[in-house]
């Protein structure tokens, strides 16, 4: 997993401070950028608008079955960002399209997804797709394959407009080049009569995010939004994203494995690992505080403006497991350098490790019927003690489990 080198290792920061005293580094530009709170932009009647309790997703084939998402948890609120975060294969893009139906029919679909109280998994085909684009939208990861080439850009936004509303075809069209002027497109009338082959990848990225805000949504998915894009590319469409969320007031479900992006961007992140989550917290508390191994490693991954010339990047060794074949116990151990005979006997729960039951800072704590409590600090290992009481959780991937 190739991360930029967008934010300070974890021991930059003093204990506490944390993303808002700190944070991110565009390496574009060398501007250092902090993430917001939820206070930042949270007015009085902001409240959840999607939960997510128990979702699970299990693909049956000829070699048995894969148990692609296992039991994921979780709470949005109006404009708030919540980031997915995790290796290829550890079950985000899959996570994201239940939400929607957009999986194959051989998908087998369990939890509730409840969007205003609406449960989306039990919604008929026809209900749940005048949901689609109107009140959840989503980018998808590849903008060179995701816009149709036999279509010019004006008429896929005016399409997105027409399936929802019924307005004359030249208010659509004007509708789309508002998107277009907003999502910072030049010439953006001229520009709805061009095909997608003619623009670049950063320009179709946008032409993705005008789609998905075309109808004012609550909710938008973006999955990878700036993948294979500059970084001078990448981070113009993510100060463009903020400023569209803003614009149309909704809440981003951010999916990436850039953990710069995170750190810029979300108010709380959701660490995957094996299809289940392994961490979930305030972007502060994951990053500076954390309390699961495998977040630890990926934070150790990043490439370090402070290291020596000639330093070795710390990549996390080994592969994920298979999902048709979990190893017992945690999924991590075979690759965490904390992991005893419990880690491997025993999958552990995800539980309060902060020790306190306090939620992020804005957020609701609320408790599922399994007893998973959504908006607090939980994470997903016998030995967070441990990690809680290293100055540098990093150094246990040095040091071979070593106390640092």
């Amino acid at each position: 997993m190739t991360q930029s080198p967008n934010i300070p290792p974890p021991s930059a920061a003093a204990p506490g401070q944390g993303l808002d005293g700190a944070a991110a580094v565009t390496a574009a530009t060398g501007e250092v950028h902090t993430a917001k709170t939820l206070e930042d932009t949270k007015g009085p009647t902001e409240k959840e608008i999607l939960r997510v309790e128990n979702l699970t997703v299990e693909f049956p084939t000829d070699d048995g079955v894969v148990r692609a998402v296992r039991d994921v948890s979780y709470s949005l609120r109006e404009r708030e960002v919540l980031s997915i975060v995790g290796e290829s294969g550890s079950g985000k893009s899959v996570s994201s399209m239940a939400l929607l139906g957009l999986l194959p029919r051989s998908a087998r679909v369990s939890g509730k997804v409840l969007y205003r109280g609406q449960d989306l998994l039990a919604m008929r085909q026809k209900d749940l797709r005048s949901l689609r684009g109107r009140k959840i939208s989503m980018i998808f990861q590849d903008p060179m394959t995701a816009l149709n080439p036999v279509h010019t850009v004006g008429d896929q936004l005016a399409e997105a407009v027409l399936a929802h509303e019924l307005v004359p075809p030249k208010h659509a069209l004007e509708r789309a080049r508002e998107m277009l002027d907003l999502v910072g497109i030049p010439q953006a009338g001229q520009r709805l009569r061009s095909y997608p082959h003619e623009f670049s990848g950063g320009m179709r990225q946008r032409v993705m995010i005008a789609m998905a805000i075309i109808n004012n949504p609550d909710v938008i998915i973006a999955d990878e939004p700036t993948t294979a894009l500059d970084v001078t590319v990448q981070a113009q469409i993510l100060e463009k994203l903020l400023e569209v969320k803003d614009a149309v007031n909704s809440a981003i479900l951010l999916i990436t494995h850039d953990l710069g992006v995170v750190a810029g961007l979300a108010h709380r992140v959701l660490v995957m690992y094996a299809g289940r989550p392994v961490e979930i917290g305030a972007t502060d508390d994951v990053f500076y505080r954390t309390r699961m191994p495998y977040t630890a490693g990926l934070l150790g991954s990043i490439p370090s403006m402070t290291s020596a010339h000639g330093e070795r990047l710390r990549p996390i060794k080994g592969t994920p497991p298979s999902l048709i074949n979990l190893p017992e116990g945690c999924p991590f151990s075979p690759r965490c350098p904390l992991a005893d005979d419990t880690c491997r006997s025993a999958e552990p729960p995800l539980a309060p490790a902060n020790g306190a039951s306090r939620g992020a800072e804005g957020t609701e704590v609320i408790e599922t019927a399994d007893g998973v409590r959504i908006g607090e600090h939980l994470a997903a290992c016998h030995h967070w003690e441990r990690l809680a009481a290293a100055e540098d959780p990093t150094a246990f991937f040095r040091n071979g489990g070593i106390t640092p």
